[in-house]
């Protein structure tokens, strides 16, 4: 028989592929669809779990380091040294009245600081005036670093508080402006329809739509506004921190610090990190949590 009859006529270079029948089949091996997790593992899931391990983890390796090496405690003391001089001046009240002057002053700058911002926003919103007047100040303010008005700030408001709510002021105002403009920019013209079509206008409009469609960039801003803020109220303190014969966290830092008292600076620093933890992730986390996560707007 010619190549071309034994591939059924389509000529002698078509190879006609045998079929290959497989007769016995192994079991099919599609992994755990739902089992039980265990003890260990329902903690790992948990975010809290996770980042408090880490935690440990930074604390240990410094215990560890600063014995095993013998670390000079002037110059970087052991964490059991550093914790126990938090404790003192916990119990002192001197370090709790020191953070209360710090977080009440945070309050009103970061309040006043979003209050302006939002103000900017709705006027970049409604008018292109507003919004050229805002990229503009953004771009020419946004880079420039708080702390470099405090010497400004002095002249202008004197050796107080009201000094550092000035440049507290400045380190939330813009990230949260430029960060909530982005936002509103970027809801889809699908969900501002709806708005419209809804007969939505003004504050309802933006209430409604352009607020929950830019949630997640507003909150992003919100953090870095709030870390800004409270990252230069510690440095300005740290520069003058005396008002009226009391002073905040940074000043609690430089008195120690001229004292050569190191624990206590670390008991400081702990403060500072602390506040900033418990703000990250008990504050901001559960709006997020109740907000853009249950809404699906992150993961």
């Amino acid at each position: 028989m010619s190549g071309a009859a034994a591939s059924g006529g389509k000529g002698p270079d078509v190879y006609v592929r045998p079929e290959f029948v497989v007769e016995t089949l192994g079991e099919a091996e599609i992994g755990d669809v739902e089992r039980k997790l265990s003890g260990l593992e329902r903690a790992w899931n948990v975010n809290g779990v996770r980042k408090a391990t880490i935690l440990i983890g930074l604390v240990v390796a410094w215990q560890v380091y600063t014995v095993a090496l013998d670390v000079e405690p002037l110059m970087f003391p052991r964490f059991s040294t550093s914790a126990e001089a938090l404790w003192l001046s916990l119990i002192d009240s001197d370090l709790l009245r020191k953070i209360w002057f710090s977080v009440s002053t945070l309050l009103i700058g970061y309040t006043t600081g979003l209050a302006l911002s939002a103000a900017l926003v709705l006027w970049a919103s409604a008018q292109r005036i507003g919004a050229d007047f805002l990229s503009t100040c953004t771009a020419m303010f946004n880079p420039l670093p708080a702390i470099a008005l405090l010497p400004l700030a002095m002249l202008w408001f004197g050796l107080g508080t009201a000094s550092i709510v000035f440049v507290t002021i400045h380190s939330v105002l813009w990230a949260v402006a430029l960060s909530t403009h982005t936002g509103f920019q970027s809801v889809s013209e699908t969900l501002r329809m709806i708005g419209q079509n809804y007969g939505l206008r003004n504050i309802r409009y933006v209430m409604k739509i352009l607020i929950p469609a830019a949630l997640p960039s507003i909150l992003s801003g919100m953090k870095i506004g709030w870390a800004f803020s409270w990252r230069t109220l510690i440095g300005a303190e740290l520069v003058f921190g005396a008002s009226s014969g009391s002073g905040g966290l940074g000043w609690f830092i430089y008195e120690n610090s001229q004292n050569l008292e190191t624990a206590h600076v670390f008991a400081g620093l702990f403060t500072v990190i602390l506040i900033g933890i418990t703000v990250e992730n008990v504050i901001f986390r559960n709006v997020e949590l109740r907000t853009v996560y249950r809404w699906g707007m992150q993961r």
